[in-house]
């Protein structure tokens, strides 16, 4: 009796798929000062150009998805801190041997977690 594998669909990560994918250009004719205003207006919308001029045209309206600056502030630290443990897992997958500084940064990311979790616990009761 031959065992037939049963392929299992197994998340790798990275970008997920979109259904449909923007993949048609549209180029629109403009002016310098035109075009520097369209910038300022994407980037006080937080959004890029291209979403931008996207949702003006598709809904007339731009939506602005603000968040609290500290919440901008956490997240950052929070891919600040991702970044170095990723560094370090590869080195460390890799079979290297951390050194006395990847040892220390280690360790300070540890403790910037800890006071992470400490300040969301205190936000939370």
């Amino acid at each position: 009796m031959v065992k037939v594998k049963q392929r299992i669909n197994v998340n790798k990560g990275g970008r997920p798929k979109v259904d449909i994918k923007r993949d048609q250009q549209l180029t629109v004719m403009c002016n310098i000062v035109e075009k520097k205003i369209i910038q300022a207006n994407a980037k006080r919308a937080r959004t890029n150009v291209s979403v931008f001029l996207r949702q003006l045209g598709l809904t007339g309206r731009i939506v602005v998805k603000t968040l609290p600056k500290e919440v901008l502030q956490f997240t950052g630290t929070l891919n600040h801190m991702a970044a170095n443990l990723n560094q370090i897992a590869k080195k460390r997958n890799k079979g290297d041997d951390l050194n006395t500084l990847d040892r220390a940064l280690l360790n300070q990311e540890v403790r910037g977690l800890q006071s992470i979790v400490k300040a969301v616990k205190n936000y939370l009761t």
